[in-house]
């Protein structure tokens, strides 16, 4: 969308059509082609900000992977442990199980005689 220059009537009068139309066209131009390298420019940022993104994203992601899986060797420790825990918790109700069966059983024995 180029913004076409135009000069006052006062410069057409002047300094004559022709010239003023020639430096219409020339200013017109040297707009076009700061646009055109405004632009390249741009996209060639916008190309070099978009890398160093991916670069970034790829780097928390590695970042991520080896938090999780460290995180993940802890929780495996702890799920041994807590199955560890809640097997000799297991034993020790059975041991207190049997000791309360045995201590009943002798005392109903101890009173039918």
């Amino acid at each position: 969308m180029p913004v076409t220059a135009k000069l006052s009537q006062r410069f057409y009068e002047r300094l004559g059509e022709d010239f003023a139309n020639e430096l219409v066209d020339w200013f017109n131009q040297v707009d076009a082609a700061y646009r055109a390298d405004l632009r390249e420019l741009n996209e060639l940022n916008f190309a070099r900000f978009d890398a160093k993104l991916e670069q970034r994203v790829a780097e928390l992601r590695a970042e991520l992977h080896a938090g999780l899986a460290a995180h993940g060797a802890k929780l495996d420790v702890f799920r041994a442990e807590m199955l560890r825990g809640m097997a000799d918790l297991r034993a020790e109700l059975l041991r207190w199980a049997f000791l309360f069966w045995v201590t009943t059983l002798g005392a109903l024995y101890a009173f039918t005689r």
